[in-house]
């Protein structure tokens, strides 16, 4: 089950099916569905027709990536012997991706390169430097069709700020509360979720602002959802959101892998993982307010700063620096602590989060086949969860 994103599916088709083609480089955090896109859009080019390749997974050596790709490849071109060096396979995977075709050898070929800036690994090897900016050269100058996407949006365009026209840069808008009900209804046991009709709407903003619009949390919150209808006849967003966010939730352990891999991408790691700290206790706080509390001089917690935005951990505005995912900021808080939570302070954690992004009062909770719940009313949150002492 993947989420539906017809709009932007249009655009991204549009872009490559132009005359001359686009190369649209398709830019989003982590949790918003890009990898997901791809699958889609492969689906609907057809999978003679184009090739996927996760780079992330399969960038290793040149030689080692070369081999990979050409051996799983519904395209063949002639390889020229085995390449002696790194240079040597760079070179003839440039090659592979311009000189490929599909369709008996005469229609352009079309790769979907995902978290195409992994490639900058090979930059280590021997005559490499220039990795990345030597594949968008490339890229923009072949007769074939090309879809890119990353996670590191400043990365991406800091590379892409001297690259041809031929590039078109497409943000993943985040979902709307449409989108979030068709992902609802998607799910197994979804139509179950959202049985009542009246509070469907509802249902679906709430879960839209509780995921930040972001498909694989929007996903995970949905499909917590339905086991609990399913087990208990009745389940909230909220109360989903805080099993999700436990000891052995998905999303913890989803928040803890992005924490991790970003910070390993940047520079200083401790100081980073301490900014990060200052900003889940407060945020917005301007430079002169992390660097008081991080007893560190300006100069240095501007680098910082930069490096963390570097990776889009954080983003300014004004002057003013804050997450740039909100459930990350929310996980910060809970596990980056000498001892992991208890389900209570997780609870009031997410019920805090709540309170300041959903609108009150919210949808009680949704009871499937229109029963009650037998919480008691003085017990109810406005969301539907119960209040914890």
């Amino acid at each position: 089950m993947t989420a539906s994103r017809p709009a932007l599916e249009r655009r991204i088709l549009a872009a490559i099916d132009a005359t001359p083609s686009r190369i649209p480089v398709v830019l989003g955090d982590f949790r918003t569905g890009r990898t997901q896109l791809l699958h889609r859009l492969r689906e609907r080019i057809g999978r003679t027709h184009c090739q996927q390749i996760d780079i992330e997974r399969c960038a290793t050596t040149p030689e080692r990536f070369m081999s990979a790709i050409a051996g799983d490849s519904p395209f063949r071109i002639q390889v020229r012997g085995e390449p002696a060096t790194a240079r040597e396979a760079f070179d003839a995977t440039l090659a592979f991706f311009d000189q490929a075709r599909s369709a008996g050898g005469s229609a352009p070929a079309t790769f979907l390169l995902d978290e195409v800036l992994e490639l900058r690994t090979f930059e280590s090897f021997p005559g490499l430097r220039t990795a990345l900016r030597e594949l968008l050269t490339a890229l923009g100058a072949s007769g074939n069709r090309f879809i890119l996407t990353t996670r590191y949006i400043s990365r991406a365009h800091r590379l892409l700020k001297d690259a041809t026209s031929r590039f078109e840069v497409i943000h993943v808008p985040p979902l709307s509360s449409a989108e979030v009900r068709d992902l609802l209804l998607s799910i197994d046991g979804g139509q179950m979720v959202l049985r009542d009709e009246a509070g469907s709407e509802s249902l679906a903003r709430a879960v839209d602002t509780l995921s930040d619009g972001r498909v694989g949390y929007a996903q995970a919150i949905g499909e917590a959802l339905s086991r609990m209808v399913e087990a208990q006849g009745v389940g909230d967003p909220v109360s989903a959101l805080t099993g999700l966010l436990s000891h052995d939730g998905k999303l913890a352990s989803s928040c803890a892998a992005c924490y991790e891999l970003r910070l390993h991408r940047a520079r200083g790691y401790g100081a980073l993982k301490a900014i990060l700290e200052i900003l889940a206790l407060e945020e917005p706080l301007t430079l002169t307010e992390v660097a008081h509390r991080l007893k560190r001089t300006p100069g240095s917690t501007k680098d910082y700063l930069s490096w963390l935005e570097d990776v889009d951990l954080i983003v300014s505005q004004s002057k003013r620096y804050s997450f740039s995912d909100p459930l990350l900021r929310v996980w910060v808080r809970l596990y980056c602590r000498p001892s992991s939570p208890s389900d209570e302070e997780v609870a009031r954690e997410v019920q805090t989060y709540a309170l300041n992004r959903l609108p009150q009062p919210e949808p009680a909770m949704v009871v499937a086949g229109g029963g009650e719940s037998d919480v008691a009313d003085e017990d109810r949150k406005p969301w539907g969860i119960i209040e914890i002492d």
